[in-house]
């Protein structure tokens, strides 16, 4: 067995802070990929009250591939989208653009939870995967789709270690760092069911494509209230400027509050941080290798993510996962300069061949993160009400399999998916404050000490572990 060397790869390699003043020199307070939108079209405030067959709640990746699905599979049903704000504001639009074929958060999480039906969970996985790269190569959906695999390296011995005892084909240090150079680097494994995308234009495309299909979308249109009328009547979901009256209702509000508020306790909100270089230059890229532009990712507790863009940006975010008292998600808790400088001295340490690089944009976004790191899907008023949430950062290639669920359930079919375990029961809800606050940052502190002991896990954490419990972003 490797010794284990106190700290970690980051604590041992220290960066000059006139380096990370220098790579955060003139850097943005902005999404990149919001900005980058060519053509960011509007679509009008709802101000009136309308009848529909369907009414789909959130204008993000699941909100939108509920209401393309539905249309697809019954184009002639009415289909009506409300966003409160615009279509992939929030999370779609300012995630890192992994679109993973797993819709378990990960094999070890999908093995540990559901066992027995971890194979059909995965083929699954693979199949929703596919469907949305025929989708994308269908409707020429322009999103910088590209399926390249994703990389994940082991940076402490202990890493290495548990990649081994998985039975993954290991790829040794020399092979990772072949791939892309670090340092850092002392082995990986890779996924090759993992596509990447430009998260904004993936969202703008598809509600291109959605108004093609003929869904009404509706932005600045506020969902405040619903209810319904009997055991199968309709029902009304009161918005800020109309009443919309629907035979059956998605909600695709995921970090936001539920309209339902027995869902309200099963997410909490997770800032995540991300920053965006400047392009690489030719020399700058032959330094890295970064052939097969994979995505990378690594096997930390307090993990980072990174790719590069189609025009040669390295995205780079992850580490901390920031939760604030009371489950409030607001816009001034995207201003955290110590993350962004504990980030950019990061990044300097996995590629110090890129010193002198500056990062242009820096940005946050809250995740809705569940007790089971996946999503879950609720249903009410007697299931003309669908409801699906708590994607916790892997949500990109989840949120479509997530629309079919609900749209099977809304439609009262028995599938295979309907009968997954993991549709069928709900995981724990997050307690009350201040109890959910005492938790998470027990286990963030619990996270970061396992990180500086080679992996060892306290009794806090062996214990969410026996419950099935945990806190991740």
């Amino acid at each position: 067995m490797s010794a284990t060397i106190p700290g970690t790869v980051f604590s041992r390699t220290p960066v000059d802070a006139a380096a990370v003043d220098h790579a955060l020199d003139g850097v943005r307070g902005a999404c990149f990929w919001i900005e980058d939108l060519p053509v960011r079209p509007e679509h009008p405030v709802l101000r009136r009250a309308i009848d529909t067959d369907l009414l789909v709640v959130g204008g993000g990746y699941t909100g939108l591939w509920t209401a393309v699905v539905a249309k697809q599979r019954e184009p002639g049903r009415r289909v009506v989208l409300v966003e409160a704000e615009r279509i992939g504001w929030a999370a779609s639009g300012r995630n890192g653009g992994f679109c993973a074929a797993s819709i378990t958060h990960g094999e070890e999480n999908g093995r540990s939870r559901w066992p027995d039906q971890y194979d059909e969970l995965e083929r699954l996985g693979i199949a929703n995967l596919d469907a949305i790269e025929a989708t994308v190569e269908q409707y020429q959906l322009d999103c910088d789709y590209e399926r390249t695999g994703e990389l994940d390296v082991a940076i402490e011995p202990h890493q290495v270690e548990e990649l081994r005892a998985s039975g993954a084909e290991v790829l040794e240090a020399d092979a990772v760092r072949r791939l892309v150079d670090s340092p850092t680097y002392l082995a990986g494994v890779l996924d090759p069911d993992v596509a990447l995308v430009h998260p904004a234009k993936l969202a703008r495309e598809l509600a291109r494509l959605a108004a093609d299909l003929g869904v009404e979308i509706f932005e600045g249109t506020r969902a405040t209230g619903i209810d319904g009328d009997g055991r199968n009547g309709p029902v009304r979901v009161t918005t800020e400027t109309g009443i919309v009256t629907a035979r059956r209702v998605a909600l695709a509000t995921n970090v936001f509050p539920s309209l339902l508020a027995r869902y309200r306790m099963h997410t909490v909100p997770v800032y995540d941080y991300a920053l965006m270089t400047e392009p690489l230059s030719a020399g700058q890229l032959a330094s890295l290798g970064w052939e097969g532009r994979q995505g990378v990712g690594d096997m930390a507790n307090q993990f980072h993510y990174y790719r590069l863009s189609r025009d040669d940006r390295i995205l780079w975010g992850g580490y901390d996962a920031v939760y604030h008292y009371g489950r409030r998600v607001r816009p001034a808790y995207e201003n955290r300069p110590e993350t962004y400088r504990r980030l950019a001295g990061h990044f300097l340490a996995t590629f110090p061949q890129l010193e002198g690089l500056r990062f242009s944009h820096q940005w946050a976004g809250a995740i809705d993160t569940s007790t089971r790191f996946c999503a879950f899907h609720g249903r009410a008023l007697n299931g003309r009400v669908a409801h699906t949430a708590g994607f916790t950062g892997l949500g990109v290639g989840a949120s479509r399999f997530a629309a079919e669920v609900m749209l099977d359930r809304l439609a009262g079919l028995d599938t295979e998916r309907t009968r997954l375990d993991m549709v069928r029961r709900m995981p724990m809800p997050f307690p009350p404050e201040p109890i959910a606050s005492i938790g998470i940052q027990t286990t963030r502190w619990a996270l970061d000490r396992a990180d500086h002991r080679g992996g060892r896990r306290n009794a806090w954490l062996r214990t969410l572990d026996a419950l099935g419990l945990g806190f991740d972003s």
